[in-house]
């Protein structure tokens, strides 16, 4: 039975095109949208694509998430080294995914996916520090630390709502997935908007409260969510 409609991964396999060029074409407009429904094209639409348009607009394959690191970590003059902490992290390329600056080419949650002229672009920007600084990202204790207050105090910024986190990694104690924990990730940015954003409270009288007291956020309540 030959199929009437296709998804972005059944139209490039009938293209012939990895998939991973077929969505690069999708972002850029190589390739109409969807005729069909929000996320399928009609047999017609995709039998009118052009294959070799879609290999040309990404002649190399994709990189990693962890390749596009080391290549901003390169243009910062700061490349990371095996063995040693990394100066750009794979949690940094997210972020400039979620703020546009990058394409995750890739269907895999896991993973991201990149255009290597894209990233060479993004390593071009004047600005490249200021948004790897923005983005580096700091665990639970490295945020409280930041902003000189002890870890219960920012727990309770954490149920209040003032800040979120963007993504977690699993950590593990030990050889076995049984001591595994999912420690949370922030990024800078995020937490040094925290203080600007609450001029209610009073930093400096927080920062003095002295280890095992109550902390002044414990009787705070989060905000509602809006209706």
């Amino acid at each position: 039975m030959r199929r009437t409609e296709y998804d972005a991964g059944q139209a490039a396999k009938r293209l012939k095109v990895p998939a991973a060029a077929f969505r690069w074409a999708r972002h850029t407009g190589l390739i109409p949208a969807p005729d069909v429904s929000s996320s399928r094209w009609s047999r017609a639409a995709v039998e009118a694509l052009g294959a070799d348009a879609i290999r040309a607009a990404m002649p190399t394959p994709p990189i990693g998430g962890g390749a596009a690191a080391d290549r901003i970590a390169e243009a910062l003059g700061t490349p990371n080294v095996i063995g040693e902490k990394a100066s750009v992290t794979a949690f940094v390329v997210r972020r400039f995914v979620d703020r546009g600056l990058l394409v995750d080419l890739s269907a895999n949650a896991d993973g991201t996916l990149h255009h290597p002229a894209q990233v060479d672009q993004v390593c071009r920007r004047e600005d490249l520090a200021e948004l790897v600084a923005a983005d580096t990202p700091l665990g639970c204790e490295q945020a409280a630390a930041r902003l000189r207050v002890r870890r219960a105090d920012w727990d309770h910024m954490v149920r209040l709502g003032w800040v979120r986190s963007p993504q977690s990694i699993e950590v593990r104690f030990g050889t076995s997935r049984a001591g595994a924990v999912d420690v949370a990730l922030y990024t800078t940015a995020s937490v040094d908007a925290i203080v600007p954003a609450h001029p209610e409270v009073d930093w400096e009288q927080l920062r003095a409260v002295e280890k095992g007291r109550r902390s002044p956020l414990a009787s705070l309540r989060p905000e509602p969510a809006p209706a």
